[in-house]
């Protein structure tokens, strides 16, 4: 093997070389003397005008099977025959994938006398080392590492003769700068981005549509990677393995998205949070990660009394906004009012046939004074009923509006509690994943 230069088509399979093949023999009947013929050392002569080895590749995969062009063969005058036929090869290779794009490939070109056994025809190595690489042109996509060659002599079942050949092995690394450039380093990019959506808050309404878009995003760079490669079930390339494992990652934030937003718009009407619920997402979530409302401080101890507190029956709250205190403020001072009212008016005061009397002392007003006094106390009650009334009513709504809005800022602090948790999981899934396939690969970068 004298020059080369190599292509591979991964996805059908095939190395395609541009070699030159350099065949060497001696042949007895075309020696001259150089003195009888005027000095003439050698001749050039059309392979077909003298014999030569029929040397083929075995393990073609050219329409025309040789891909060789014949030249002229160099013939000396002491017999010695040398032919140099230049040509383009295609040769099966079968593909490893297993590493891409971190991959080595191992492809075999087996040249051999197609009519002749090892007795009529030996085939034998100019050089233990193989394949001449001195005039080898790189490749953009694959780097040459070498290209041994050894002789084989195989006896086949049917014949007690040993037929020869010689199998040149060609060892290549791809080059990898290409697609860590291009499918690696975007690829941890746009998983970083999913990551991030776990930051969004939930009202901004990108933060589902950030998940499916990254989602897309991953799907076409895994087509790209697959429509380059052979289609096979005997392996899977390590680079598929990663895009799987983040495509995985970012469904998986998807779906924790789904129940992010679903904890952070549930309300009193039509969810209620259980005590398991409010034990985990609320105290001890919190409190391993270290997230704690405004004015509120969550630590082991208090989250221990919490709970004892509700064991006994008891509710302390002493973090109740503002407007809840004033609400419960408001309606305590109601019914103090209610209390001091009746207090005041129902022990001067009976009744008879639904008509209020007053009891006036002797040596005080007259009956008309009195009549007058009653019907305007009867009247002020009444419109003091209608006021507690309505003030009831107020305070009721403001209690209800308060209850709900407690549930409501559990079902958001619930939310971003899990938020802050997916937020950390994946992050450490994508560190460890890309550092994990960064690792187990041959070789990280060849230029």
């Amino acid at each position: 093997m004298f020059s080369f230069y190599c292509f591979k088509d991964e996805k059908n399979q095939l190395l395609i070389t541009n070699t030159w093949l350099k065949l060497e023999w001696n042949d007895v009947n075309l020696r001259w003397n150089e003195s009888d013929y005027g000095g003439i050392k050698d001749l050039r002569i059309p392979p077909y005008k003298i014999w030569k080895p029929d040397v083929l590749m075995y393990n073609s995969a050219d329409e025309g099977f040789d891909g060789t062009y014949q030249t002229k063969v160099v013939v000396s005058s002491d017999g010695t025959c040398l032919y140099i036929p230049p040509g383009i090869f295609k040769s099966t290779c079968k593909i490893d994938i297993t590493w891409f794009p971190f991959d080595d490939q191992r492809c075999k070109m087996k040249f051999g006398s197609w009519t002749y056994s090892g007795w009529q025809l030996d085939l034998q190595l100019q050089s233990e080392d193989g394949g001449d690489l001195s005039d080898f042109i790189k490749n953009g996509e694959w780097d040459l590492i070498g290209c041994p060659g050894k002789r084989n002599a195989i006896y086949y079942k049917c014949c007690p003769e040993p037929y020869v050949d010689v199998t040149f092995e060609i060892v290549i690394r791809r080059r990898t700068l290409y697609y860590f450039c291009n499918l690696i380093l975007p690829c941890v990019l746009i998983a970083s981005m999913a990551v991030l959506g776990f930051t969004l808050p939930p009202d901004c309404g990108e933060k589902l549509s950030l998940g499916v878009t990254v989602l897309l995003s991953l799907t076409v760079f895994l087509d790209m990677v697959t429509g380059s490669m052979p289609t096979t079930s005997e392996s899977v390339p390590l680079i598929g393995t990663y895009f799987n494992c983040i495509m995985f990652m970012v469904a998986s934030s998807v779906v924790s998205t789904v129940l992010i937003l679903n904890f952070h718009h549930r309300s009193a009407d039509t969810h209620e949070m259980s005590p398991m619920v409010k034990s985990v997402f609320l105290q001890w979530l919190p409190w391993v990660l270290r997230i704690n409302r405004p004015g509120e401080k969550i630590t082991r101890k208090s989250i221990m009394m919490t709970n004892k507190m509700k064991e006994l029956g008891m509710k302390v709250r002493p973090d109740y906004p503002l407007e809840e205190r004033s609400s419960k403020s408001l309606l305590a001072n109601v019914l103090d009012i209610d209390d001091d009212f009746r207090a005041h008016t129902l022990p001067h005061t009976h009744t008879t046939n639904n008509t209020a009397f007053i009891r006036v002392p002797h040596g005080g007003h007259s009956v008309d004074d009195s009549h007058l006094v009653h019907t305007c106390m009867s009247s002020c009650t009444r419109e003091l009923n209608l006021i507690l009334k309505e003030i009831r009513m107020i305070t009721d709504k403001m209690r209800k509006k308060d209850e709900d809005d407690e549930v409501r800022s559990d079902w958001k602090f619930a939310a971003m509690v899990v938020d802050r948790l997916c937020l950390i999981v994946f992050t450490l899934f994508t560190v460890t994943a890309t550092v994990a396939v960064l690792l187990s690969a041959p070789h990280i970068i060849v230029p």
